[in-house]
């Protein structure tokens, strides 16, 4: 006879809070439970599934093979439930919690108006946001940490849905003083001869920057690499690097004359960027009101 295993919706919520905070007692303590409750519940899903899901490491509990197997299931089937439970409140179809993963140049210049935009029509949506680089959000969005994201470029990744949302590109950018600063046109062995310093390995901005050089350039003279914007620009003001990034970031430096955008007509560094989801995950009327409004202003602000 097949064996039948149970579990309970607060079992899944106990043993997620403890594979985020590794601890029985923090967990206990964030879902208002005391700790004797917090152990029974943990001791009771791993009866009922006939697996431990932890190791001991000192006071620290650690996933095991099947802890990290369960936790984006367990996290998948108790998003769900929330649905369910709002769906059958009596709540308006917008009202809820979303959480967006969104690169560092997204957030900067399109999230807050989006959320502000959601907030006059939507009172009881509430979004959390999550700002990182692209592959960062992909992460949290495999580990069911988020619900949607937006990324620069492309997604390979088969498990991710993905939509464009709007189009935008990379420029090579210099300080006034530097040497390449005044020619009209800039090629590529200047370019490989010169001292870069760039957005961080992961970032959807450096992931663009190296597809448009690959196989033109063998060998780059990286010296600093930053996730912050603000610092790169620093940098290539002072005169002696150049960077890539994207010319949303660098409009206002360039009209102050602060930064020159170098004519590199060798490199083709046009990129969109991307709505992405777990392909798996339901329908969600909050992502789908969030797509529509950051699609409404796209078009906006480019009419």
């Amino acid at each position: 006879m097949q064996h039948l295993y149970r579990f309970s919706l607060k079992q899944l919520s106990v043993f997620v809070c403890i594979a985020e905070t590794q601890s029985v007692s923090v967990a206990a303590q964030q879902l208002a439970m005391t700790q004797s409750a917090a152990s029974m519940a943990l001791n009771q899903l791993e009866t009922g599934l006939g697996q431990k899901l932890f190791e001991r490491q000192g006071k620290r509990l650690r996933l095991n093979h099947w802890g990290h197997w369960l936790r984006p299931r367990a996290k998948r089937v108790l998003m769900e439930s929330q649905h369910i439970m709002q769906g059958f409140a009596g709540q308006q179809v917008i009202s809820g919690e979303l959480a967006v993963g969104a690169s560092q140049t997204i957030a900067e210049y399109f999230l807050a108006k989006i959320i502000a935009s959601l907030d006059q029509e939507f009172p009881d949506l509430v979004v959390h946001p999550q700002i990182s680089n692209s592959e960062v959000v992909l992460a949290g969005l495999l580990d069911y940490r988020l619900q949607l994201g937006i990324i620069e470029g492309h997604c390979n990744d088969s498990r991710i849905a993905q939509q464009v949302w709007c189009e935008d590109h990379l420029v090579v950018v210099a300080g006034k003083q530097h040497p390449l600063a005044n020619l009209p046109e800039v090629n590529l062995a200047r370019l490989s001869r010169a001292r870069w310093v760039l957005r961080e390995t992961g970032s959807g901005t450096r992931d663009i920057f190296n597809g448009a050089i690959h196989g033109k350039i063998t060998k780059l003279k990286v010296w600093r690499e930053y996730s912050h914007v603000a610092s790169l620009i620093a940098l290539v003001a002072d005169g002696a690097y150049l960077s890539c990034l994207p010319l949303r970031s660098v409009e206002q430096a360039i009209q102050a004359g602060e930064l020159v955008a170098l004519a590199t007509p060798d490199l083709d560094m046009r990129r969109s960027f991307n709505f992405v989801w777990r392909k798996d995950s339901s329908q969600n009327p909050l992502r789908d009101c969030f797509i529509e409004h950051a699609c409404a202003l796209s078009a906006s602000l480019s009419s």
